[in-house]
C-alpha cells in the first residue's frame, strides 16, 4: 500500500473555491481503481491548513499521477496555496487499509 498525506496552506480569498475544487478532486480520487480511501480534513487550530490523507494499492500511483483530475489540479493549486505543500509518501506499507486500534476499542 501506498500512504500519502499532504498539508495545504490556502489563502484565506480564496477558501470557498477550495473547497469545491478539492470536492470534485476527493470524488474523482475515491473512483479511481486502486484507491483505498481519500480523506480531507480542515485543521482545528488553522482554519486556512487543510490536510489530504489517502492510500492507494502498490500499483495505481502511475494511474492516479496520469489522471486528468490529478493534472488539473497540480495547474490550479498553486493559484489556492500561501506556501509550497508539505508530503508525506511511504511506499510498501503493510496492509490494505485502515485496522482496529487496539488501545482504544468502544465500550459498546
Amino acid at each position: 500500500m501506498i500512504f500519502i498525506v499532504v498539508k495545504f496552506t490556502v489563502r484565506p480569498e480564496r477558501i470557498d473555491d477550495w473547497l469545491s475544487r478539492t470536492d470534485e478532486f476527493a470524488k474523482a480520487t475515491r473512483a479511481e481503481p486502486g484507491n483505498i480511501f481519500f480523506e480531507r480534513s480542515r485543521s482545528v487550530d488553522d482554519p486556512n491548513q487543510f490536510v489530504f490523507v489517502e492510500a492507494f494499492q502498490d500499483d495505481a500511483a502511475e494511474a492516479h499521477l496520469s489522471s486528468d483530475h490529478f493534472r488539473a489540479a497540480m495547474a490550479y493549486i498553486p493559484d489556492f496555496v500561501e506556501t509550497t505543500p508539505e508530503i508525506i509518501n511511504v511506499q510498501n506499507v503493510p496492509g490494505e487499509g485502515w485496522g482496529k486500534m487496539a488501545e482504544a476499542g468502544s465500550r459498546d
